[in-house]
């Protein structure tokens, strides 16, 4: 009895963890709307917005590859020893 018990409360905690978890999932799912890719008579010129999905993500990681090497070359400041 204490074995058939022990069963079903194991199925039934991993019963609610599967929901949680797939609650969890298709909650952090959104839809990101398409890129709108200016036109002709737009302020920024077409060379410097990415047009594909591929060219962003380049340019998102060029951009956080300048931004990490330009925080290794700042000096680190020495603690104060007391």
């Amino acid at each position: 009895m204490k074995g058939i018990v022990g069963l079903l409360g194991l199925l039934l905690s991993l019963a609610v963890a599967g929901f949680l978890v797939k609650k969890q999932l298709t909650s952090t799912q959104q839809i990101v709307p398409a890129l709108q890719v200016p036109g002709a008579a737009g302020s920024q010129s077409p060379a410097s917005t990415p047009a594909t999905m591929s060219e962003q993500s380049q340019q998102v990681q060029q951009q956080y590859k300048q931004a990490l090497e330009g925080a290794l070359q700042q000096p680190r400041t020495a603690p104060d020893e007391k």
